[in-house]
């Protein structure tokens, strides 16, 4: 048997999760750290996908690539509804002719395999039962073969390198400047500092993970690069105002409202 295209060390399933449209929809921009991969399970709407309008409607399958700024919206008549995986360690590539950080096609010749799998997923989260997550780990690289195979796509390893363990001498010799007049000239660039920024960044997908995911705070903490679950969680109240578990909590509660 031939190897994988798909190194289980790097590419891991962070979350999969279900949405769908009702009165407390809100439609925000946002981004990710990690690649996106939408599968539209009924009613239509669209995808605004940095600034680039995409009407997506059943069995459309859209791939958004990491720190890619995009929002969902869906139509009244025909609420829209999606299966939603979060994918660490790998990005679509669109060729060396184009430049394009997502993509989407229509899979209704693979609907009834993709939903299997899509749904699949769901149970074995949800239940947690013994082996759970290689279950998932495997459907997870079946669905990404079927979508080669579907449309010829190409998928590339990527480094998310805010989740290193990254200081200020790393950067400075990265750049190769003195890293205080590194420090002065971003924090005038973007109005904060390098390392606030990177913590920022970190908390902001903290969020998804603790909305989306069943994960503890040691296993957030240690995925997005935090010293210590306690500095983490120090960090995300000082910056939210609340604790992760309250954050979690809360944003539970608005969704089973």
């Amino acid at each position: 048997m031939g190897a994988s295209p798909i190194d289980r060390n790097k590419v891991k399933l962070l979350y999969v999760s279900t949405a769908k449209y009702g009165g407390d929809w809100h439609s925000t921009l946002h981004t990710h750290a990690c690649t996106e991969i939408f599968y539209v399970v009924g009613g239509s709407g669209k995808f605004n996908i940095e600034g680039k309008l995409l009407p997506v409607t059943t069995d459309d399958m859209v791939i958004v690539n990491p720190n890619v700024e995009h929002t969902e919206v869906s139509y009244n008549k025909r609420p829209l509804e999606y299966i939603v995986l979060g994918v660490e360690g790998l990005e679509y590539s669109a060729g060396e002719d184009a430049d394009e950080r997502w993509f989407m096609t229509n899979m209704q010749n693979a609907r009834e395999a993709l939903l299997h799998a899509l749904r699949e997923m769901l149970r074995e989260i949800e239940y947690k039962a013994v082996g759970y997550e290689l279950i998932c780990q495997d459907l997870l690289e079946v669905l990404i073969l079927r979508l080669m195979r579907h449309a010829g796509l190409q998928f590339l390893p990527t480094n998310n390198h805010f989740k290193e363990n990254i200081n200020l001498d790393m950067l400075s010799e990265l750049v190769h400047v003195n890293k205080y007049y590194m420090v002065h000239s971003f924090t005038k660039e973007y109005g904060i500092s390098p390392i606030n920024y990177l913590i920022s960044r970190r908390i902001e997908e903290s969020k998804y993970l603790l909305s989306d995911t069943d994960h503890s705070l040691s296993q957030i903490s240690h995925m997005l690069g935090f010293s210590s679950p306690s500095y983490f969680s120090q960090s995300f109240r000082r910056l939210e105002g609340m604790s992760p578990m309250e954050f979690r909590r809360s944003s539970r509660s608005r969704a089973g409202a």
